[in-house]
């Protein structure tokens, strides 16, 4: 028999007293300590409850699975996790395993920081888009930073976690995951993220010491956080009820904005670039052509589909827009070819 049970957000504060019992009851508890950090002081709390044999689990334990999955086709085992079991993919994955190998399983759901930091900070949680991870490494911040992007064209907003090392003890600083998104802003140039971006910094969701902080990233990066854990939320489309409650849940520095206000999609940037040049293009082109007639059922057609790129975007018909500028351009090439011009150029 395995179990999976979370143990909520507030340490040995939360866990139910049904799940007292199961801990006292296993012949194993494996407590999961790589999600989340864990005090000494509830790591300790937990150990006095375990009536059995009880073990840290660490990512590789539980990556591998073998030990766990072994043991519990002839025991009870508990791996005990906080905030919900499922929120770690590592854990749905044993999960499956467990069936696979006729494992009888059975869960404990918990409340999640995921979940909780979004009401706590006066957010709607249906408003939350793709949930993304920032590391130390730079390079890295590249996918969260698409992430966001694609988040707030559609007026969401995006949790971000940040990188948490258990055997190293390292938690990410949230303004050095700040930097390495205003560094990424600086290759990318998507107007993404800025020192105006308005943020919520999240800390130590479900403890005593829980601090939320929010405001624009120039000021955000003044803050000392205190003690981890951290996430940050970077707002999107906000309801007027949502700015009063972070107004009055949050230490809020700056006047709640919505970031998604100056996203362009891809497409809408694409566009505004194509547009004008391949326009440009081909009225540089059409003085060359003016003694061919076979050629002017082609420029009109091009001037048709540029045409056709900009009402389609009027109308939100994104993909058809830069469908039309694509064949515009296109034809406007087989005109340089025909002329014996390089259409690079």
């Amino acid at each position: 028999m395995l179990w999976f049970v979370g143990l909520g957000i507030s340490g040995t504060r939360s866990i139910p007293i049904e799940v007292v019992k199961i801990i006292q009851e296993a012949d194993f508890v494996y407590l999961e300590a790589f999600t989340s950090p864990i005090s000494k002081q509830h790591e300790d709390e937990i150990k006095n409850m375990v009536n059995g044999s009880f073990k840290i689990a660490k990512r590789w334990l539980v990556e591998d699975g073998q030990e766990i999955l072994k043991t519990s086709k002839s025991s009870t085992v508990v791996l005990l996790s906080y905030g919900d079991p499922y929120v770690a993919t590592t854990h749905i994955e044993l999960r499956t395993r467990a069936k696979l190998e006729n494992i009888e399983t059975s869960t404990i759901h918990s409340a999640s920081a995921i979940t909780s930091m979004t009401g706590e900070a006066g957010l709607q949680f249906y408003k939350v888009g793709r949930m993304v991870t920032i590391m130390n490494e730079k390079k890295s911040t590249i996918t969260p930073y698409t992430a966001i992007f694609k988040n707030l064209t559609q007026g969401l907003h995006s949790i971000i976690l940040l990188e948490y090392n258990h055997d190293e003890n390292y938690f990410l600083d949230p303004k050095d995951a700040i930097s390495n998104l205003l560094d990424v802003e600086k290759e990318q140039k998507r107007n993404v993220v800025n020192n105006d971006t308005f943020a919520i910094v999240a800390s130590r969701i479900g403890f005593k010491t829980q601090k939320i902080t929010s405001g624009k990233f120039s000021n955000l990066l003044k803050v000392d956080f205190g003690e981890p854990p951290h996430s940050i939320i970077i707002t999107g489309k906000l309801h007027f009820t949502e700015s009063d409650a972070i107004n009055v849940l949050t230490e809020c520095l700056d006047k709640p904005s919505d970031n998604s206000s100056r996203i362009k999609s891809t497409s809408i940037q694409m566009i505004e670039k194509y547009v004008p040049m391949v326009r440009d293009t081909l009225e540089e082109i059409k003085s060359l052509y003016n003694d061919s007639k076979e050629f002017q059922v082609v420029i009109q057609n091009a001037e048709l589909y540029i045409n056709d790129a900009e009402n389609f975007l009027k109308q939100g018909k994104d993909e058809n827009a830069v469908l039309s500028i694509g064949y515009a351009d296109g034809l406007v090439d087989a005109l340089r070819i025909a002329k014996g011009i390089d259409p690079k150029i």
